[in-house]
């Protein structure tokens, strides 16, 4: 064959192949236009809206629905998401949704959810319930049965990101309700399938503990997966000028809750009641954690004071009238912390250690059931403090570590009115031992208070014997024998007896 030939075969090849490409492409290119037009009469149909609103329903564990959607090319808007369930998550109520759908995981069966924007979301949780396993609303379901769509229309759907304007949250716990207002949450995927790490800023949480004030979220920093939600770093401000750092985690299956971190700014004033803000100043930190691993919340920490003044407290103005000075009326602390124990609404303090450098330190243990208090302490003091108090520093208190003088101290009473036992058996000490310093005591204080108190003598008497039985409650209720003893009637005495004679 000759070269002509050759050529004008090949020559007569090429335009063909050239129309069957060009045909294929055509076909193609048709059958992506028809593609496309079928997804988007898909994506603009009721069936739709259905399908994403089981999609929604399933993945809260409620029963819900999209209202009408209003589309714009692949860009859709509706009015607002309700929904109700019966498992932790009660309600949800979305207003002004925004979202655009993207076409380019169609081939994997999944539908991209992008850019997706609500001005409002509404939660209410009650976490009091079982978590019930998430169910899609019954409705929807036999609505989707009955407009299935082709097999190759997408069944999956993939929320890429998430921005809301607005969250709040009512949490019904069995303490009380706990609420999360005007926060504002980004949201994005974080790689792993079904994980998502979000970001929150501002808004406020108020909560059903006393203890805890309401907070105001600077921000916070959160990760989603497997149903399990990670706090990795918040940052809250609390009363004036308080400042709380927190990590945690939450596992919604088991609904098994833990917060760790640390609070500081804090002044005495705003923590402890007006009672008790007159009698201790100075600025707090504490570090705490919080769970729920036994049933119901409860958490703990250790706390330190510094720059504390201990005032007009019972014990300490019993110390200053028997010693004779003003230095325990009012105690600037050089060290004060405790561990300490919430549960149930009773406060354990343990470990507790008030120390004034050169005059007083105070170790022990306090629990606080409403107002009412019961505590344990040992009470360590300087010698010589006590040496005007006949038999104090001998019968009271026993010489111990830190070269201080110690003894034991029980606190009992509520928060409005403590109660110690200190001073009635620093009176019983002084008591005896001036009854031992004065061998005439027997007649001669029985003359003394026959003649001061006349026909009582008897009663006094009696009460006197007491004096010697029972100690310092009896002391305490005859005041005016004692008084006698240890005042100006003790030195008036002899006279009076030198007279009787």
């Amino acid at each position: 064959m000759s070269r002509r030939s050759r050529r004008g075969k090949s020559t007569g090849q090429a335009p063909w192949l050239v129309r069957l490409g060009i045909g294929v492409a055509v076909i193609s290119l048709l059958g992506m236009a028809a593609g496309y037009a079928g997804l988007r009469r898909y994506l603009h149909s009721d069936a739709f809206r259905q399908f994403l609103s089981a999609e929604a329903s399933r993945t809260a564990g409620v029963k819900g629905e999209f209202a009408h959607f209003r589309w714009d090319g692949l860009a859709v808007d509706t009015e607002s998401f309700q929904g109700s369930g019966v498992g932790s998550l009660t309600g949800v109520q979305a207003a002004g949704l925004h979202t655009e759908v993207g076409l380019g995981a169609v081939r994997r069966g999944i539908w991209e959810i992008r850019s997706s924007s609500v001005r409002r979301l509404d939660l209410s949780v009650d976490a009091r319930a079982p978590l019930a396993p998430p169910t899609s609303p019954s409705i929807t379901k036999e609505r989707i049965a009955t407009s299935r769509p082709p097999a190759w229309i997408p069944s999956k759907v993939e929320v890429q990101g998430l921005d809301i304007r607005e969250l709040n949250l009512k949490a019904l716990l069995n303490q009380g309700l706990v609420t999360m207002t005007g926060m504002q949450v980004h949201a994005e995927m974080a790689g792993a399938k079904d994980s998502y790490r979000a970001e929150l800023e501002g808004g406020s949480i108020r909560s059903p503990f006393p203890l805890v004030p309401e907070l105001r979220l600077d921000g916070a920093h959160l990760r989603y997966q497997d149903h399990q939600a990670f706090l990795t770093k918040a940052t809250v401000n609390a009363w004036e000028n308080g400042l709380i750092n927190a990590t945690g985690e939450w596992d919604m299956k088991s609904q098994q809750f833990s917060l760790a971190g640390d609070a500081s700014g804090i002044t005495c004033q705003e923590v402890l009641d007006p009672n008790w803000a007159k009698r201790l100043t100075g600025n707090v930190s504490s570090s705490f954690s919080l769970h729920n691993r036994t049933g119901s919340p409860e958490a703990s920490g250790t706390l330190k004071l510094e720059n504390g003044v201990l005032t007009a407290l019972p014990l300490l103005d019993a110390l200053a009238a028997y010693a004779d000075t003003r230095r325990f009326r009012i105690l600037t602390l050089n060290e004060s912390h405790t561990d300490w124990h919430w549960k149930k609404g009773e406060i354990a303090l343990s470990r507790l250690v008030f120390f004034a450098e050169g005059l007083v330190r105070v170790e022990g243990g306090l629990v606080i059931r409403g107002q009412e208090i019961d505590g344990a302490f040992r009470l360590g003091l300087a010698p010589g403090t006590l040496a005007n108090i006949p038999g104090a520093e001998t019968d009271v208190f026993l010489a111990g570590e830190r070269g201080l003088l110690w003894t034991t101290v029980r606190i009992t009473g509520t928060l409005d009115d403590p109660k110690e036992d200190l001073t009635d058996r620093l009176i019983t000490a002084a008591g005896l031992r001036m009854f031992d310093q004065i061998p005439e005591t027997g007649e001669k204080v029985i003359k003394f208070t026959q003649s001061i108190l006349g026909d009582t003598s008897n009663k006094s008497l009696e009460k006197g014997t007491q004096i010697l039985e029972h100690g310092g409650k009896t002391l305490r209720d005859v005041g005016g024998i004692l008084d006698g003893i240890l005042g100006s009637g003790a030195r008036k005495t002899p006279k009076a007896d030198d007279q009787a004679q």
